[in-house]
């Protein structure tokens, strides 16, 4: 089961910028970052995802890069 459900992500949000990156307005979350998201979700299924951390964190900064909040 997933540890994520309990765990509370409120004031770990990185500070807003002057500028704030918005995401290319035809990219959805699910089609951002294929690569990152492909590995990330091979080891989760083959090691759990507590085995993942750093995966998971190249797929969020990837999501992060092109302007998603996560």
């Amino acid at each position: 089961m997933s540890s994520l459900a309990s765990y509370d992500t409120r004031g770990l949000q990185a500070p807003a910028t002057q500028a704030e990156k918005k995401p290319p307005p035809n990219l959805k979350p699910c089609c951002a970052c294929p690569e990152t998201k492909q590995a990330r979700d091979a080891c989760i299924i083959e090691k759990g995802e507590e085995n993942c951390g750093p995966l998971i964190e190249a797929h969020k900064e990837c999501m992060r890069a092109l302007g998603f909040k996560v």
